[in-house]
């Protein structure tokens, strides 16, 4: 899968020993620090802080409830965030707290729900692969974010803006690919559902509340958004979860 094989040669390494301690602890030694984490992470409590909005929590919510995964679910208000914001490990949110233990940045925090949940494949090529389709995405939905969500246009501007710039320049042609991709296979990566599957789900029904023509033309992608959604776990969280504007 060649665009999956461009894309996870950028991919940053997230080293479990760079995790930041909460106290202020000076880290250990990498091979320990690796044993030590994962020793608590066994009995861990996972307190997951993000504003109260979808945004880029909202992912590992899924993955969470995907696999069934009790945590601690922090949301943090606007009217909060100015005095919460210096308790904040690094003063950005989401951050993940690992017992003791703070894992910022918000595909690394998914990457490791997804694995506690199962949702990450075992062959190294297909982790990789869900990966690059995760980071294809992500920065698809910076664009349409940055370019056209916070211009504050109108509904009408927005929906134009989108058509002569970022939907067939940076969203047609990804969906091409998954299009394509989802032709041949039931789940996109490996031969059971991952955490890339859950994050196109996820993405693109939410850009499809704001670009309701968005998927048009892209049935097959349409169906498997709709099927990841279906899922006992994903339809039990979206059902219950709070209904937040971004």
């Amino acid at each position: 899968y060649q665009p999956a094989a461009a894309a996870a040669a950028a991919l940053h390494h997230h080293d479990p020993a760079s995790l930041t301690p909460a106290e202020g602890r000076p880290r250990q030694a990498s091979t320990a620090a690796g044993i030590v984490l994962k020793k608590k992470i066994t009995m861990a409590n996972y307190k997951l802080i993000y504003f109260n909005a979808y945004g880029r929590a909202e992912i590992t919510r899924w993955c969470f409830a995907y696999g069934g995964i009790s945590y601690e679910d922090e949301r943090i208000g606007k009217e909060e965030w100015a005095s919460k914001k210096p308790g904040i490990p690094g003063g950005k949110v989401p951050v993940l707290m690992v017992g003791e233990k703070v894992l910022p940045e918000s595909l690394a925090i998914a990457r490791f729900a997804a694995k506690k949940a199962g949702l990450v494949p075992q062959d190294d090529l297909h982790a990789a692969a869900c990966d690059a389709l995760v980071d294809a995405l992500s920065d698809a939905g910076v664009q349409v974010r940055r370019k056209i969500r916070f211009s504050g246009k109108s509904v009408e501007e927005q929906h134009k803006m989108f058509k002569e710039d970022v939907g067939p320049n940076v969203i047609t042609p990804l969906l091409t690919q998954l299009e394509q991709r989802l032709s041949s296979r039931e789940w996109l990566v490996s031969d059971k559902v991952t955490w890339a599957d859950l994050y196109i789900s996820q993405q693109f029904g939410y850009m499809r509340i704001h670009f309701p023509f968005i998927l048009d033309g892209f049935s097959r992608v349409e169906a498997h958004v709709d099927k990841v959604q279906a899922l006992e776990p994903i339809k039990n969280w979206i059902a219950k979860r709070p209904n937040t504007e971004l």
